[in-house]
């Protein structure tokens, strides 16, 4: 009878919200600019996280007050979620829930327990009626989004071999784009597409290239150092329809600190790459950080746009990378355009003519310490950045953040050679004019290490998270503050935003709660 009463519960709660046969989300709804619904893990294909939704503006902002709060579970969220015809789409590792977006009501429970790292997950891929889930023990489970029932389960990569999965899919045409997440292993990262339907995987593409192949020889020859190279590819990346090209970027190699034993580039770790869909062709890469010793991965979000570039219409890609430099590329090619620290760097040397930072060894982990910023969490780092069409502006959660790193005989725990030990970190919210590599302000966001993604809106409006708790509300032109209100606990991902029966929502988690924000009448 428990179970009768909670079906029936649930069929009325979508009845309400609209939750019926128009509900699916079609490869084509995926191709259209970000308008009233959030579809996928970014908002667009283009990772800019700008919204045009404008019934929220700089004239109201201080009348925002709260829709909804919802708590489903006691663990803080840090997926960012999906919203698609008034039903949010959500996760927490082992858990996807779907809730009525105009209350938070709970519409369904997803709940499988499993092994390996707990770390976080950022949300599932949609793909008409089917939601696309990466677990912590590495299976990708496709979930009725009508009900949270099972479709199938295909397991990614063996967890035994330490590989974990916290990944949002990002659904491109009729390809659900995987990857994989490691720490503590020696094994070599990978993307992955699967047909949607059936779970068949289509094309694998190794992170390390295979002997022989184009790659190879920026690893040690005649050693298998190769075989145990990392690259995770730990975030969602973003995709061009009209170049059929996805970019992605890729973590760090193994051994983390110590370089002595993989001499070379290690390609194709941290790098920006970009891959045909459709085979998983590699058409060009760039290397942000090339023989990392100081675990700056390169997966920061490959941001992409179009604009004139010196009276030159360009098709632009840009990312501000965990290792302290921004960079813009041309997404169609790969040419470098533009490399700028946006923190004070010590660790490079100068640049080299493809625009990639040069590695001063003497900033290597070494046994009496060497002192290097950014710090190996990063001068940014999952955090979401943004890019707003309207002031020509890219936004970073930033960190001023120092380590000391050591080489040492036994080595880390989870098997790394060497240590690292964080001395200070502050955090700033800093605009960057992509032309110049300029930052053009800069907004103290508090001591500790930043952790909340941004959103811009044509409301012109920037909404982000402080080290205080606050939910913010600033000037994208300016920095300046507009609004704010403290939530009691962090930002853990990125706010966004959609529109239903006219109404603007502002959705914020925070902590193990979901706010949702409207504008009082």
């Amino acid at each position: 009878m428990k179970t009768l009463a909670l079906l029936a519960f649930s069929i009325a709660v979508m009845a309400a919200s609209g939750f019926g046969a128009d509900a699916g989300l079609t490869p084509q709804d995926l191709m259209k600019p970000l308008s009233t619904d959030w579809p996928t893990f970014n908002g667009d294909y283009s990772g800019k996280r700008y919204s045009s939704l404008s019934q929220i503006d700089q004239s109201n902002v201080g009348r925002l007050t709260l829709a909804w709060v919802a708590q489903p579970q006691s663990v803080g969220i840090k997926s960012t979620p999906l919203e698609v015809n008034g039903i949010l789409y959500f996760t927490t590792p082992d858990n996807v829930w779907a809730a009525d977006a105009r209350t938070g009501t709970i519409v369904w429970h997803y709940y499988r327990e499993s092994v390996g790292d707990h770390i976080g997950n950022r949300g599932v891929g949609m793909y008409k009626d089917w939601l696309y889930f990466e677990t912590p023990d590495c299976h990708l489970i496709s979930l009725n989004a009508k009900d949270g029932a099972v479709r199938w389960d295909i397991e990614l990569a063996d967890p035994k071999l330490e590989y974990f999965a916290t990944m949002a899919a990002l659904v491109v045409r009729d390809h659900v784009i995987v990857g994989v997440s490691g720490d503590a292993t020696d094994v070599p990262g990978f993307l992955e597409s699967v047909n949607p339907e059936t779970g068949k995987v289509e094309w694998r593409w190794n992170t390390e290239p295979q002997p022989g192949e184009p790659g190879s020889e920026t690893w040690p020859q005649g050693t298998d150092a190769i075989t145990h190279g990392g690259g995770m590819t730990w975030m969602t990346g973003t995709y061009d329809p009209e170049l059929n090209q996805i970019y992605w970027g890729i973590g760090n190699p193994n051994p983390v600190l110590n370089g002595d034993i993989r001499k070379g580039d290690d390609l194709y770790t941290c790098s920006i790459v970009s891959l045909n869909p459709d085979t998983g062709k590699l058409n060009w890469h760039f290397q942000p950080s090339p023989h990392d010793t100081h675990d700056w991965d390169a997966v920061q979000t490959p941001v992409i746009f179009d604009d004139e570039y010196q009276g030159v219409h360009r098709k632009l890609l840009a990312q501000a990378s965990r290792n302290g430099y921004f960079f813009v590329l041309d997404r169609t090619t790969g040419e470098h355009i533009l490399t700028a620290p946006f923190i004070a760097t010590n660790w490079a040397k100068g640049i080299d003519s493809r625009g990639e930072p040069i590695p001063n060894r003497a900033k290597e982990p070494k046994p009496d310490g060497a002192l290097v910023s950014p710090g190996s969490d990063g001068a940014t780092n999952w955090m979401a950045p943004s890019f707003d069409p309207q002031t020509r502006l890219f936004y970073v959660s930033a960190r001023r953040l120092w380590s000391i790193f050591y080489m040492t005989a036994e080595g880390k725990p989870e098997g790394w050679a060497g240590r690292d030990r964080n001395l200070w970190a502050n955090s700033v919210l800093e605009a960057l004019d992509y032309k110049t590599g300029e930052v053009r302000w800069k907004h103290e966001i508090g001591d500790g290490e930043g952790v909340a993604g941004l959103l811009t809106t044509a409301g012109n409006l920037l909404f982000t998270g402080d080290n205080s708790n606050n939910l913010l509300a600033l000037d994208p032109a300016t920095g300046k503050t507009l609004w704010h209100v403290n939530l009691g606990a962090r930002i853990l991902t990125g706010p966004t935003t959609y529109e239903l029966d006219g109404k603007q929502f502002l959705l914020t988690p925070a902590g193990p709660l979901i706010f949702a924000w409207i504008l009082a009448r």
